[in-house]
């Protein structure tokens, strides 16, 4: 198909002064955010058209690769099933059919299904659908469940009467979509969402009542937190976390004395984060108290302050604890050194331990669903570059190991063609940046292969090298896929963290360039086939950097990006701002005004050439709303100075994860493929 060139749409500019601090930003898109205004749908509309237009020429491309992305998918699956409170519960998917199914069945495998929820046949009619919060009543008759029918992350509670199969008329409005259980079937908390979006008040309900004669039983009136209820493992107590970036407190109640009053386990204190584990009559306490790379603590139920508590893993300097998972008879602990994760495996009585071997470099690995105390078997899920998604449980006893299920990769997939490999760029101050490359075999160093970049790096999330089967419609055709894991994860413990946030939030990016540089360096790409990608945060990344070296990059692909950093930061009304002051900092302070003026990718877009860019959002995106790529497109279109296509593509059904069904998700996967594709 040919390809076709048309001008692309012009927002109209009206000026906008916002001034701070004796400062005057002028920005002419800034009425882009008026949601219901017809001219803002407008815009959205003329710039879908625009690049439908001028991926016009892709489409038998994108219709290709959604076909092997697809095809790859075993369409007929189920997962691993495990054990709780006399049922084996799991979920299946049929072919064709976009939703879970999720399943139930009474003690044994070889008892009849169940059938819970089939979100099929709830999803029909809807552009959008997306169910979470499953929880069955401990006398396992009631399911609860939350439904989002918009993509904006507010759930209205449903229930279903699991023995006679009717789902009640009875529903909860505006809430996180979790509702927990009191131990008498009777008595449910869940936690509803201001304004802003901002989980901040949990109830108390008496099922079969109405909502109206609910109790509110707290109240988070500290703009920067978040409170949520949810149950220990043990089904023994209540909890309500409340958090902020940087600080938690959570209190309990006996989960069969719901009428009674809930306890401070340890007030909040600035800078002091932990969590909470129960078992028999102690709370184990992950805990940062005195530790950056956090330490293991108990006490007793009866005295929980952080007075009482006791040490039972130190501290370490070269060590993140991350997880930890309490069998009666092992101790176990998700630990991560130098961007890998380890599981450390400790007997209770005779205080041996060892690490499970995984028989590669660069992998991921994550303790999985274990709700049983009583057992010496550890589930646990692991990943590679090269390695699809697998669940294993190990005997801690005899340490031997049971593949229980692999994700199956449809067609000719044979790993041992793929090679990964783990590098490390050297930053502008000398530090250290690991790298995650796969690659097919046989690629030779010669400089002139295709190479995507992909980063995030901010909020302490872990960018961890796992597989993916979409992934392979690029590297087979000769991609190089590159993880770039930079200051504002945690991949190297706390402090990688601390290092790439507030006012050394500038580490993030010049990171990303140093491991853009590394890999041209080791003749991997050049800056002509060198392709950058991120979504939310890792938004904000392509943008920022995309200002400070645009001549590294042949294109890049902006996921939702946060990019308007100085005004979204500046108004409360927008959910998740307050609660991001420890991540950003407050601009309201001037010195954090001027450092993220210094590097927002919208204020400091400039004449020059810039490499070609696709930018997805969508139209109910909670997290970073739609008018930041909109705004950000606009004012590229007036400034850059080359002929590189600058496209956006609003989802007008969903929000910041994108659609709900698990093949239509893989549609803006081949188009964003095709872009890069059609570039070489």
């Amino acid at each position: 198909m040919q390809k076709t060139i048309i001008a692309p749409p012009i927002a109209e500019k009206i000026r906008k002064e916002l001034e701070v601090h004796g400062h005057i930003r002028v920005d002419n898109y800034y009425w882009l955010n008026e949601r219901e205004n017809p001219k803002v749908t407008a815009y959205l509309n003329a710039e879908n058209d625009y690049t439908q237009t001028m991926l016009a020429h892709t489409k038998p491309l994108q219709e290709t690769l959604f076909k092997e992305m697809v095809g790859r998918i075993k369409q007929t699956d189920m997962t691993v099933p495990y054990f709780l409170n006399g049922y084996y519960y799991y979920v299946r998917y049929e072919e064709s059919k976009e939703y879970p199914i999720y399943c139930r069945k009474k003690d044994s495998l070889e008892a009849g299904e169940e059938i819970m929820l089939n979100v099929n046949e709830l999803a029909e009619g809807h552009n959008y659908f997306k169910v979470s919060g499953l929880s069955v009543s401990p006398n396992n008759r009631y399911l609860a469940f939350g439904v989002d029918k918009v993509s904006r992350r507010i759930y209205t509670i449903h229930f279903k009467d699991l023995t006679t199969g009717e789902t009640l008329t009875e529903t909860i409005a505006n809430t996180t979509g979790s509702a927990v259980w009191a131990n008498n079937n009777k008595t449910i908390f869940y936690t509803v969402k201001d304004d802003s979006l901002r989980a901040y008040k949990v109830f108390k309900h008496q099922f079969g009542t109405s909502t109206l004669e609910d109790v509110e039983i707290y109240h988070e009136k500290d703009e920067t937190y978040v409170a949520f209820a949810h149950k220990t493992k043990s089904h023994q107590y209540i909890l309500i976390s409340s958090h902020s970036s940087l600080s938690t407190e959570y209190r309990f109640l006996d989960a069969n004395d719901p009428h009674g009053e809930f306890q401070i386990i340890q007030p909040r204190e600035k800078d002091h984060e932990y969590q909470v584990y129960h078992y028999n009559d102690k709370f184990f306490i992950k805990t940062n108290w005195d530790a950056k790379n956090f330490r293991l603590m108990e006490t007793s139920v009866l005295q929980t302050a952080k007075d009482n508590w006791q040490e039972v893993i130190p501290h370490r300097e070269d060590t993140m604890l991350e997880d930890v998972a309490i069998f009666d008879n092992y101790l176990v602990l998700d630990e991560r050194r130098r961007a890998i994760n380890y599981l450390r495996i400790i007997n209770w009585k005779d205080q041996k331990e060892y690490y499970i071997d995984f028989g590669e470099d660069v992998y991921s690995v994550y303790i999985g669903n274990n709700p049983d105390f009583h057992t010496d078997i550890l589930r646990y899920g692991y990943t590679s570059l090269t390695t699809p998604n697998s669940v294993v449980d190990i005997n801690m006893n005899t340490q031997e190991k049971t593949l229980l299920k692999q994700q199956e990769v449809v067609g000719d997939f044979d790993y041992t063609n793929y090679q990964s490999e783990r590098l490390f760029a050297i930053a502008s101050d000398g530090t250290e940046v690991p790298i995650s490359v796969v690659y097919r075999k046989g690629l030779v160093k010669n400089g002139d292969n295709p190479l995507l970049l992909y980063g995030y790096g901010s909020y302490g999330v872990n960018m961890d090298p796992y597989f993916s089967s979409a992934r392979l419609s690029l590297i087979d055709r000769g991609f190089v896929y590159v993880i770039a894991h930079i200051r504002g994860g945690e991949e190297m413990g706390r402090y990688w963290y601390d290092d790439g946030k507030l006012l050394k939030k500038r580490n993030t990016f010049t990171d990303f360039i140093a491991c853009a540089e590394h890999v041209i360096n080791l003749r991997f790409t050049n800056p002509n086939k060198l392709f950058a990608m991120g979504g939310s945060a890792g938004g904000l990344l392509m943008g920022t950097v995309m200002n400070m070296r645009p001549d590294l990059f042949r294109g890049m692909i902006a996921a939702v990006p946060f990019v308007d950093v100085v005004t979204t930061m500046l108004d409360e009304t927008i959910p998740l701002t307050t609660g991001e002051f420890d991540e950003w900092g407050n601009p309201k302070n001037k010195e954090y005004y001027d450092y993220m003026l210094s590097y927002s990718p919208y204020d400091n877009i400039e004449a020059k050439d810039y490499p070609a860019l696709l930018i997805t959002t969508g139209l109910h995106d909670s997290q970073v709303q739609y008018w930041e790529p909109a705004k950000w497109v606009a004012k590229l279109r007036e400034y850059k100075t080359n002929d590189n296509p600058v496209l956006l593509h609003t989802n007008m059904d969903t929000g910041h994860g994108g659609a709900s069904g698990r093949f239509e998700r893989f549609k803006e996967v081949a188009m964003e493929y095709a872009f890069l594709l059609d570039l070489l």
